[in-house]
Formats: structure tokens, sequence, C-alpha cells
């Protein structure tokens, strides 16, 4: 036989373990802060279960008032707790004026009519159908949670709210002297019962609608993960990318160094050349010194020139293309020769003179590179023949030598930053003379290509395309020089 007694021992072991793992729970999750109103509101319920539990035979006001009050707090707690957990209006004013009704209206029936009983029922029945009315809309409003978990508990909830219904009405048609049937040896211990069933049906819900909870939170954690993990690899890529912009922008910056340092060796080498050779004449020929002393003037023009163009910030001085006549790039040429001492072996020929957008010192530069390389690699009595003419597409200038040639698997290799062949490591070089040349060409959009040349020799062919509609402007027809 289950006696009142009973019912209440296993109802309040039911909402002690609950009140436990809901305790648990919030310590676990503590982002989770709503799970601390679910846990206070089962500990309230055990709270008021045990207060029954000891209370007498006859107990006094207080102790028939306190302990229903206090279950009361705790539904309040678990309506509080579910609609901050579902996000909905929590609706408090509501709660805290049924219990502030509840504790009047309970105390004015006790103090009255203490042995009716039916109406402080009917006055919890009230509380219950208002509060779990409430629990019930939040539960319907919501999206976040599965539907049929939602409507799962608004059944559970509606279940309990029927019960206490049907109790209601039952102590209304029933006499006080009504006797219970034998398994339940008291008429509430039905109603007690059904309860302690309730508290289990709400905590799986509850318990479904945290996991829940917890699945979508770790979904969207994933996700965020996802994203960063994405942007940051966005950034590392970017990252990389700036890296090496930097690197190639340091690296350029090094490349010039070396072009300008290698390119300072030519008019410093006329300037030595020339002061050696004011030295040996002396005074016996003023002709010869005038030549030297104006050789010496224009190799540090063109050396304050180098400073001033490529040591410039403003990079967009270091290429200044304009109308250049082949003949001042070829007179540059022989000039530059003139005074190194080796202008005997050089041979320049062109088909006519003409005019040409170009940046002239620069187009001195890559000849005198090309034509250096083809002396040094040569016998000492061979010359170096210079060509120019006239292609559809631009201008074609060979460089011809008759010196060591070039391996042909290492053909390719040439112009390459430093290389050198491997026929040419008797003979002192930088490997930095054909890099330059075809750096500067790149301003032009020219190309340079090495093919053999008789037995042995090299010739260096630079192509220089026309630039827009800019066409060549012929001079003089058949000039040689």
């Amino acid at each position: 036989m289950l006696d009142l007694k009973t019912i209440l021992i296993v109802t309040l072991a039911t909402a002690c373990l609950q009140a436990i793992v809901w305790i648990f729970a919030w310590r676990a999750w503590r982002h989770l802060y709503e799970l601390k109103f679910l846990a206070a509101g089962f500990v309230a319920m055990a709270a008021g279960v045990a207060l029954m539990l000891v209370r007498g035979g006859q107990p006094e006001e207080w102790a028939i008032i306190m302990p229903n009050t206090i279950i009361k707090v705790g539904l309040v707690l678990l309506a509080e707790g579910l609609a901050r957990f579902l996000g909905q209006p929590r609706y408090s004013w509501i709660g805290v004026s049924l219990l502030v009704a509840h504790v009047a209206g309970w105390s004015l029936l006790v103090a009255v009519d203490p042995d009716n009983i039916a109406a402080r029922i009917h006055a919890s029945t009230l509380f219950t159908v208002i509060i779990m009315s409430v629990m019930c809309l939040g539960l319907a409003r919501d999206r976040m949670q599965p539907a049929v978990l939602r409507w799962a508990t608004i059944a559970v909830l509606a279940e309990y709210m029927l019960a206490s219904i049907v109790q209601s009405v039952l102590e209304i048609g029933l006499p006080a002297d009504f006797q219970s049937a034998p398994v339940l040896a008291d008429r509430n211990a039905w109603y007690l019962l059904q309860g302690a069933l309730f508290l289990i049906a709400l905590f799986a819900c509850l318990l479904f609608m945290v996991s829940s909870r917890l699945s979508v939170d770790l979904r969207e954690k994933n996700e965020r993960l996802s994203a960063e993990v994405l942007e940051r690899r966005r950034l590392e890529s970017h990252l990389n990318a700036s890296l090496e912009t930097e690197r190639a922008l340091r690296e350029e910056q090094a490349d010039l160094m070396r072009i300008v340092s290698h390119e300072f060796r030519t008019p410093l080498a006329i300037i030595r050349n020339a002061a050696d050779m004011i030295g040996l004449v002396g005074n016996r020929s003023p002709e010869a010194t005038r030549e030297r002393l104006a050789g010496i003037d224009e190799a540090l023009d063109r050396l304050f020139a180098l400073i001033d163009r490529f040591m410039a910030d403003d990079r967009e001085r270091t290429y200044r293309p304009e109308a250049t006549p082949i003949s001042a790039v070829i007179g540059g040429v022989r000039r530059h020769f003139a005074m190194t001492g080796a202008g005997d072996r050089l041979e320049i020929a062109a088909e006519r003179d003409m005019t040409i957008l170009a940046d002239a010192e620069m187009l001195v530069t890559v000849l005198i590179n090309l034509v250096d390389n083809g002396l040094k690699y040569s016998p000492d009595h061979c010359p170096v023949r210079v060509t120019i003419r006239e292609e559809r597409a631009g201008l074609a200038i060979a460089v011809r030598d008759e010196g060591i040639g070039i391996p042909e698997d290492q053909r390719a290799r040439v112009g390459r930053r430093f290389f050198r062949a491997s026929n040419a490591a008797t003979i002192a070089g930088t490997g930095l003379g054909i890099y330059s040349a075809r750096r500067l060409l790149a301003y032009h959009g020219g190309t340079v290509d090495f093919e053999p040349h008789g037995e042995g020799g090299t010739a260096a062919i630079v192509h220089i395309p026309l630039r827009g509609d800019r066409e060549f402007q012929p001079v003089c027809e058949g000039m040689t020089a």
C-alpha cells in the first residue's frame, strides 16, 4: 500500500537527485547560466517536500504554509530558468505576484478555516495552471529547440495542469469522510505520485533541451572555428604575399645596387686610364692631355648621371625615353672604347641612321657591356663587330666576337645573375655584365639572345621593339662608322 509518507519520500529522493544533476550541469557549463535557475528550482522543491515529511500530524499554521510556498518558489524558478534558457520573455512579475497572492491567500485560509483543505487545493491549482501556461507559451514561441521536444514538454506540462484541475474537481464533489482505495491510503496520494512522475518527465525533457543546445553551440563553435581557420589562412596567404613582395623589392634593390656598382666601374676605368695617360704624356702633348681631360669630364658626367638616376628615390626617373639618333648611341660607344684603348678593335656598321624612342644612356650601357664581354673573351688581335639594322618589328643589334664561345648546354643560362660559363673560369669577371644588359633592355621591352658565331665565337643579338605607333625616322642612308 502506498501511503502519503512513502510517496513523499520517493518525491523527495527524485527532487534531490535532479537538483544534484542540475547543480553539476551548471558547474560544468557555466556559459549556460540559466541552469542555475533550474538547479535552484529543484532544490526548492526538494526542501519543500522535506519540510512536509518532518511536520507532525497536527502541524502549526507556518508548517502548512511554508512547505507549499517553498514548492511554489521552486516552480517559479523553473519557469524563470526555462524562459531564460529559451531566450523568451520571462514575465517574472507574474511569478512574484502569484507568490505574494499564495502566501496571503493560504495564510488567510489557514487562519479562518484550517480544516478546509479543498480551498487550499483550488488556490494551488490556479497557481500551477498560470505558471505552467506561461511555460507552455515560451515553448510554443521557441524556434531553437526541435519541434518534437518542445511539444513533448508542453504535453508533460499540460498533463500536470490537467491532473491539478481534476484534483480540484474531485475535491468539490467528494465528501469530507471519503475513504481512498486500498492502493493509495490517502486521497491526495495519487496526486503526489503523478507529481513525482511529472518531475521525472520534466527533468528528461529539460535534459534533452540542454543536450540539443550544447549540440547547436558545438556546431556553431565548429563553424566559427572553420571560418577563423579560413580567415587565418587568408591572412597568412596575404602575409606571405606581402613578405614575398617585400623580398622581391629587397632583391630588386640589391640587384640595382649590383648593377650600378658594376656600371660605375666603366667610367672609373676611363678616368683611371686617362689619368695614367696624362701622367705618361705630361706636357709633351697638350692635345693628348686635352683629349684625356675631356674623356675624364665625360666619364664623370656619366658617373654623376648614374648616381642621379639609379640612386634617386623617384623610380620613374630611372627610365627616360626620348628621340635618340642611332648615330649618338654609336658615338657614345666609340668614345668609351677609345678612352679605354680598345677603340681599334671595335667595328660598328649601321644600314642607316635613324631616330628611335629609347633611353640613350641605357642603350649605350647595354652595347658597352656586350662589346666589353666580346673583347674580354676574344684574343687581343681579334675585333668585335657591331651591326645595326632595321627590322619589321623594331631594331636589331648584333655584337659578334671571335672568342671562346659559350658551351651549348649553358647558353640558356647566360644572363642570370652571377652566372659565368664553365670555360670562363680563368678570366676575371663578376657575371653581372649580361645580367645588367638584360635588365636595362627590359625597360625598352627588348631582349638579348646568344648564338654561336664562326669557330668558337659568339653573337649577341639584341631586339628592341617599336614603342606605340612611333616609327623609325631615317636621317641619312648607308651610314657606316
